[in-house]
């Protein structure tokens, strides 16, 4: 049975307990619970207020439990959604949100993801949607929870308004950095039924971060690295972002922290001026490689102008897979160890044994 209904069936037999409780409910005389004079005796009295007091403290000590009416939720775009029980048939149009249910436990009650989702490979068996497809598909599979994102907020206001005309529960969630990143855990945790399961893995990712964080070398000695985004456009990243926190809990530090932010999106201006007004600094040159940074090493170290950084002389341009180091997904913990295999390979190697 769903925790959510043992707990309202509890909920329903502590209320039939306090009405007896009270005298506005009667048994009958054959229940054996009742005096001779009608009444209730005082060791049965005792014994339901025991009773209530046990079941109810039981559920309120159990963190994956749902109740009802407990959990309001104000997504990204200010809606409040009040969760009296939890969503069974989720359509997940982003891949950190289908990556994170599946990582919560969900199988059955995922039953469509976006277009563009390739991880975990059990996507594969689900039905695929898009914010381009007519709504009528959307009603066709009966969601009653559709997980966005702002940028589809935003861009597709039409769509999200034909869902939300239809009694779809429409929640638009992105963590802009990590402490976010573990508030949307648990969000999702609180949507599904599963927030055990959530502080389990914002728990799980705390403990191997501050593992690392031990065994990492002094300040004085770490890489500074310069973290592109996009190449195209000379693109890094903004301090706080996943990509960045990756890196830094990897002991690698940031030569572009002053990078401002583009359009207020994770994605920060960076000139080539600036990388290489600090070209002699740059221990290390990294790239998300990926939809966003379709980029080769080759094209790196050929850039005009590039041939001056230190890293490029000295052969230290790397790749990192953008699925780990961008996404507020349990595997930025991949992204960090890759990271760190780049920077400190001695050090990661232990670390990894270790974890």
């Amino acid at each position: 049975m769903h925790m959510c209904r043992q707990f309202r069936h509890i909920s329903s037999l502590s209320k039939y307990m306090v009405l007896i409780l009270t005298g506005q409910l009667h048994v009958g005389p054959d229940s054996g619970i009742m005096n001779r004079q009608g009444g209730l005796s005082k060791k049965s009295r005792y014994v339901l207020a025991i009773a209530i007091l046990f079941l109810m403290a039981a559920f309120a000590s159990r963190p994956g439990v749902c109740f009802a009416g407990t959990h309001t939720i104000m997504d990204a775009k200010g809606r409040k959604i009040h969760v009296e029980q939890p969503f069974s048939r989720i359509i997940s149009l982003y891949g950190a949100h289908t990556e994170n249910l599946f990582y919560l436990g969900l199988t059955t009650e995922i039953i469509g993801v976006s277009v563009h989702d390739r991880f975990p490979p059990r996507v594969d068996s689900k039905q695929r949607f898009s914010y381009h497809d007519d709504p009528e598909k959307f009603l066709a599979a009966r969601p009653d929870l559709v997980l966005i994102r702002p940028m589809i907020d935003n861009g597709y206001p039409d769509f999200v308004r034909q869902l939300e005309r239809f009694n779809i529960t429409v929640v638009s969630l992105q963590p802009s950095d990590v402490n976010e990143m573990f508030a949307y855990w648990m969000t999702l945790g609180q949507l599904t039924g599963k927030t055990a399961a959530a502080e389990e893995l914002v728990t799980d990712f705390q403990k191997k971060t501050r593992q690392i964080a031990s065994l990492l070398p002094p300040v004085a000695a770490r890489k500074k690295v310069y973290f592109e985004a996009i190449h195209a456009r000379m693109k890094t990243f903004t301090h706080g972002s996943m990509a960045i926190y990756a890196l830094e809990t990897a002991g690698g530090i940031n030569v572009a922290a002053d990078a401002p932010s583009s359009r207020n999106t994770n994605i920060a201006n960076y000139s080539k001026e600036k990388i290489l007004a600090k070209a002699q600094e740059i221990d290390v040159f990294l790239a998300q490689k990926g939809i966003m940074n379709p980029v080769s090493i080759e094209q790196i170290v050929t850039e005009p102008g590039f041939h001056i950084i230190k890293a490029v002389a000295d052969s230290r341009v790397y790749l990192v897979d953008e699925n780990i180091v961008s996404r507020p997904v349990p595997r930025l913990l991949q992204g960090i160890l890759a990271i760190g295999d780049l920077l400190y390979p001695d050090i990661f190697a232990k670390i990894k044994k270790d974890l």
